[in-house]
């Protein structure tokens, strides 16, 4: 049985990899064992594949991704390094050090150093450019930056600070009220940054200099759970990528904006779990080649694909 599903990407094939955690129900560990990290689905929803290694990857899987050699990258909470697996599973590549965080001592209970070019502090997603392999991190829910290395790890720059809220209010970029939730490149060749409790997209160059604001405002007053709006974003597969699908972890939606503007022009899906339609926690997003939509969700451990 999956347990919370950190992250849901799609490959060349339009396989659909999903993250799993280690976490059932309370009782339910009674009755099943928990899903393995990595699953693979094909387009009917048959599982062909499944890997990893727990003892080896971080506790709370987060967000994945691919490169154009079809290589996997998995970044994860409470802990403090990101890998590159195989398409079937084999790590090849591995920055930071299992159990050891960018913080004043190298654990998670301490306060968060914002600066380490060899590890992270709970770090969520990683973006490939797929011009010169260059990494790009959001490094996450104790760091407050994007950190990017080259394709062999060496770390080249950061950039990304704690903010407020009010600077969030006012626009001011790179700064980051709590969470950098996630990160995706544009064919624009622009970073996009998920600012989730600062309820907006940060858009960058790849130097880091500050673009735009896409404001993503909370749809209910105050929000469904209060814990931002902007959980995690894909592009569609146009080669302009005209929208930009947002899982709004607070309100519970799927949200679409165009991209250029950066205005609303749809959403879909409602508050609940469990039900068609409903969603509980939409955590990690992806779109396949086709145009379908598939949402990975936190709380209760379940995938939903929207076409």
């Amino acid at each position: 049985m999956t347990g919370e599903l950190g992250g849901v990407c799609v490959d060349a094939n339009d396989h659909v990899f999903v993250l799993s955690r280690p976490n059932l129900y309370p009782g339910i560990e009674e009755i099943a064992q928990p899903a393995p990290p990595v699953m693979e689905f094909d387009q009917t929803g048959n599982v062909v594949n499944s890997w990893g290694n727990r003892q080896a990857m971080a506790d709370a899987l987060h967000g994945c991704s691919f490169d154009t050699q079809g290589n996997i990258w998995i970044a994860g909470n409470n802990d403090g390094f990101i890998q590159k697996y195989s398409h079937d599973g084999k790590l090849l590549m591995q920055i930071g050090v299992k159990g050891k965080v960018d913080s004043a001592d190298g654990k998670l209970q301490s306060r968060f150093l914002n600066a380490s070019p060899v590890a992270f502090y709970s770090p969520t997603q990683v973006a490939v450019d797929p011009a010169n392999g260059d990494l790009f991190v959001a490094d996450g829910y104790g760091n407050k930056r994007v950190a990017v290395f080259d394709k062999t790890g060496k770390f080249l720059r950061q950039w990304g600070r704690q903010g407020t809220t009010a600077e969030a209010a006012a626009g001011v970029g790179g700064a980051f009220v709590n969470i950098v939730h996630c990160v995706v490149l544009g064919n624009d060749g622009l970073v996009y940054v998920c600012d989730r409790n600062g309820d907006r997209i940060q858009v960058f160059d790849k130097t880091g200099a500050f673009k735009r604001n896409i404001p993503v405002p909370s749809v209910f007053r105050p929000s469904y759970t209060g814990n931002g709006t902007v959980g995690n974003v894909v592009f569609s597969r146009d080669p302009d990528q005209k929208y930009i699908f947002i899982g709004d972890f607070s309100n519970k939606l799927v949200r679409v904006f165009d991209r250029v503007s950066g205005q609303e022009v749809s959403r879909f899906g409602r508050p609940g779990s469990h039900q068609i339609g409903g969603l509980a926690s939409p955590h990690g997003i992806a779109v396949d080649s086709k145009g379908n939509i598939y949402v990975a969700e936190l709380l209760g451990g379940t995938a939903t694909a929207a076409r």
